[in-house]
C-alpha cells in the first residue's frame, strides 16, 4: 500500500547568508581600556540549531549579562521564538547592529586561543533584523533600533514536505474478520514539496501569545500578516515605539559606546582588565580586575561585616510591566535576634498583602532565623533567593523611596544564602532557588530544634548535617531535600510579564500614571 504524508515547517525566506554565529566582543575604541564595554555579536541566518549555539555562549559567560547586537535576515520561526525566550529569561538587552572585528574574526580558523575575547566596534549603519529576526529581538529587556538600521516584517512562508511511504501489513482472519498483527514501513520516497504564504490559525495563535507575553503590541503581528512574503515592510521608529517593539529611540551605542563604563553605577557589560603598566600606577588600596569572567558584586568586594538584615518594599522597574508590575519585599543582610520583629513591622506596613520575600544573606543568628521562618509560614508567604538591584538608589536615610516603594530588579546570579539563611527560606510556602544562586549549609548547633523545624516545614531533616563546614549545594541536592519546591527561577514571582498571567498573582498592583485623571474621557 502507498500512503502520502506531509510535514510542515514555518520558515522565513531562505537567503544565501551563513548561519548565525555568536561571539563575545570587547570594544577596541582608542582610550577605552582598561575598562571597556562587551557584548554578544549575533550575525547570520537563524536555523533550527541556533538556540543550542546561543545556550553554549551563555554558559561560557557564567551568568554575566551582556547585551546582544544582532544582524540577521531572519530564518526559522520556532528557533527565533526560542532565542527570544532565552534572551528574556537571562534578562538581556538587545540592539540591531553589526560588529566590525579588529584582527581575528569568529569565522577564521585557528586565529587565536580558545576562550579569549574578540575585539571590535559596533554600529547600526546598514544592519538589519528582518523576517523572523524581530521575534528574537522581542525577547530583549531593553530593545533599540538606530536610525540607520532596518527592522522589517512580512508574512511567514510554510513549507510542506511530502513523502510516499510503502508499508507491509500482516494480518490474519479471526471469526471472519481481519485482525491486523503488524504494520511495517519498507520504503520512503520524496514526493516533492509545496509552500503556502498564509499564516495558519495555529501559528497565529502561537505568535500572538508569544508577543503578548513579551509586552509587544498587536500591530507587529498585524503588519506581518498584511505584508506579502515576497516583500519586507520596514517599520519606522515612531511606530515601533508605539507598538512597544523598541523601548527607546536610542541606538546600539546605548550598550557599546566606550563612555558608558564611566557611568555610575557602571553597566553590567563593562569589564576592567588591567595591564602590568596599569597595575603599577594604580593606588594600592584599589583591587585589580583579572582577565576572565567578571564575578558577581558580592564576590568582588568583601565587607568586614555585613549589615543587619533590612526589609525594603520593592516594585519591579522593568518598563514592560508598567502600569501593572510585581512587588516584593527585599530581605538582605545578617540575620539577628531583631530580624523577626523587623520582618513583622515590614509585613504590617504592607497592610496584609501577600508579597514574596526576596532574600540574600550570609546567615547569622539561628534562633532569629527560626522565628523569622515561622512568621513567613504563618503569613503564607513565598520566598525567592536572589539579590535585589535598586534602580533608583540604595535604600538609606539619604535616599527615601517615592511613595514608600523603591524600584528594582532581581538578579539571581548575585543571590547568596548561607549559614542560617536556608532556615529562613524553609518557612516559605513556595521556595525558589535558581541555578545561579550560591546556597551553602554547614553545622550550626541547635540540631534537634532545627531538624524539628525543617520537618514542620516539609524539608527533610539532616540538611545542615551534610558537612561540618560550609558547603555549597548543587541544585539537585537542594531539590532532593525539598528546600526548593520547584525548578522555577526568580522570574516566576518577580518577572515583568507575570501580571498578565491567569490567575493574576497576589503581588501585582496597578499604579495609575500621574496624568491618569487628565487622560480620562470627559463625563457628560
Amino acid at each position: 500500500m502507498v500512503l502520502s504524508v506531509s510535514a510542515a515547517q514555518a520558515q522565513e525566506q531562505s537567503l544565501d547568508i551563513p548561519s548565525m554565529r555568536f561571539a563575545v566582543v570587547r570594544s577596541n575604541v582608542p582610550g577605552c581600556e582598561p575598562n571597556c564595554p562587551e557584548w554578544i555579536s549575533a550575525e547570520g541566518t537563524i536555523e533550527a540549531g541556533t538556540p543550542s549555539l546561543f545556550k553554549r555562549t551563555l554558559k561560557a559567560l557564567k551568568g554575566r549579562q551582556l547585551p546582544v547586537v544582532v544582524n540577521s535576515p531572519g530564518g526559522n520561526v520556532d528557533a527565533a521564538v526560542t532565542l527570544g525566550r532565552m534572551i528574556r529569561k537571562n534578562r538581556l538587552d538587545i540592539a540591531v547592529g553589526t560588529t566590525a572585528f579588529s584582527g581575528c574574526e569568529p569565522r577564521m580558523k585557528d586565529c587565536k586561543d580558545k576562550g579569549t575575547d574578540y575585539f571590535g566596534t559596533a554600529y547600526d549603519n546598514g544592519a538589519m533584523c528582518n523576517s523572523a529576526c524581530p521575534l528574537m529581538f522581542s525577547g530583549g529587556i531593553r530593545r533599540v533600533v538606530g536610525d540607520f538600521a532596518y527592522l522589517g516584517v512580512h508574512q511567514i512562508t510554510t513549507t510542506y514536505q511530502r513523502e510516499k511511504l510503502l508499508y507491509r501489513t500482516t494480518y490474519r482472519i479471526v471469526n471472519g474478520r481481519k485482525k491486523i498483527i503488524s504494520t511495517k514501513i519498507v520504503s520512503r520516497r520524496n514526493a516533492g514539496s509545496y509552500k503556502t504564504y498564509e499564516m495558519s490559525k495555529a501559528v497565529e495563535k502561537k505568535l500572538s501569545a508569544y508577543l503578548k507575553g513579551m509586552g509587544i503590541g498587536d500591530g507587529v503581528l498585524l503588519t506581518m500578516k498584511n505584508t506579502p512574503a515576497t516583500d519586507i515592510h520596514q517599520l519606522v521608529l515612531q511606530n515601533m515605539l508605539r507598538m512597544n517593539l523598541v523601548t527607546s529611540l536610542d541606538t546600539v551605542e546605548l550598550f557599546t559606546a566606550s563612555t558608558i563604563c564611566k557611568a555610575d553605577p557602571m553597566p553590567a557589560n563593562c569589564r576592567e582588565i588591567l595591564t602590568d603598566k596599569d597595575k603599577g600606577t594604580r593606588p594600592a588600596n584599589v583591587a585589580t580586575a583579572q582577565a576572565g569572567p567578571a564575578l558577581p558584586s558580592s564576590a568582588r568586594t568583601t565587607a568586614p561585616k555585613e549589615a543587619d538584615m533590612r526589609f525594603v518594599f520593592v516594585r519591579g522597574s522593568n518598563p514592560l510591566c508598567d502600569p501593572d508590575c510585581p512587588e516584593w519585599i527585599s530581605a538582605e543582610g545578617t540575620i539577628t535576634a531583631r530580624t523577626p520583629e523587623s520582618l513583622r513591622q515590614a509585613l504590617d506596613a504592607v497592610a496584609g498583602r501577600r508579597l514574596p520575600i526576596v532574600i540574600s544573606s550570609r546567615g547569622g543568628d539561628v534562633e532569629g532565623a527560626l522565628a523569622a521562618g515561622r512568621l513567613i509560614r504563618e503569613r503564607r508567604l513565598d520566598v525567592v533567593v536572589a539579590h535585589t538591584d535598586f534602580v533608583d538608589c540604595d535604600p538609606s536615610a539619604d535616599c527615601l523611596a517615592k511613595e514608600g516603594v523603591h524600584g528594582g530588579l532581581t538578579i539571581e546570579s548575585e543571590g547568596e544564602c548561607a549559614s542560617a539563611c536556608p532556615i529562613m527560606v524553609a518557612g516559605g510556602v513556595r521556595r525558589l532557588i535558581g541555578p545561579a544562586v550560591r546556597l551553602s549549609v554547614g553545622s550550626l548547633g541547635f540540631q534537634d530544634k532545627v531538624d524539628a523545624y525543617l520537618e514542620e516545614m516539609a524539608v527533610r531533616p539532616g540538611l545542615f548535617a551534610i558537612s561540618p563546614d560550609q558547603q555549597q549545594l548543587d541544585r539537585e541536592t537542594i531539590l532532593k531535600f525539598g528546600l526548593a519546591t520547584g525548578r522555577q527561577s526568580a522570574d516566576e514571582m518577580t518577572g515583568a510579564t507575570i501580571c498578565r498571567s491567569v490567575p493574576r498573582p497576589d503581588n501585582c498592583r496597578v499604579v495609575p500614571s500621574a496624568n491618569a485623571e487628565a487622560d480620562m474621557p470627559a463625563k457628560l
